[in-house]
């Protein structure tokens, strides 16, 4: 299940061009939905009595209805911030395998290095490996060698299998 570089680039590029084609045609229901309030706010006849204040003689300006047109922008806001966390979820989706194909290998590699050295250390101490002065040392630099060489090898592997 590779994947060589022409085909990656080809669904880069699709997966670009179809949320550059998203993006616009949201902007263009929004232009068009702000457009249309503006239109209608300039149709409505003039009266004496203010719908936002009820009081007689008080005007005022379509604008003025701050709660409403707060309300819009915030729920325009969170249509747009969704757009955006998917159109940038689409574009990241390719590049999370290989991040975590490198992360396996960086975790890998980190554990080989702790494994070489309390190898190093069951080295020095290999000749108290029944009993002698430094019989514990030796026991716990075998089980940490171990441990850590079996981390180090199974993160490889697993990132030969993805």
């Amino acid at each position: 299940m590779r994947m060589n570089a022409n085909e990656f680039g080809k669904r880069l590029g699709i997966g670009v061009r179809v949320a550059g084609r998203i993006a616009q045609q949201r902007a263009q229901q929004s232009n068009q939905a702000q457009s249309n309030q503006g239109q209608s706010n300039q149709t409505r006849p003039a009266s004496t009595e203010s719908p936002q204040t009820g009081l007689p003689g008080v005007i005022l300006p379509p604008s003025a209805n701050f709660t409403a047109s707060a309300g819009k922008v915030a729920a325009q806001t969170g249509k747009v911030g969704r757009a955006a966390g998917q159109g940038i979820g689409g574009f990241l989706r390719p590049f999370r395998r290989v991040g975590g194909i490198l992360w396996l290998e960086v975790t890998g590699f980190f554990f080989g290095l702790f494994a070489i050295y309390f190898a190093s250390d069951l080295w020095r101490t290999r000749l108290s490996y029944a009993s002698g002065p430094q019989h514990q040392r030796f026991l716990i630099a075998a089980g940490m060698t171990a441990v850590f060489a079996y981390l180090s090898i199974s993160a490889f592997w697993r990132a030969q299998r993805r």
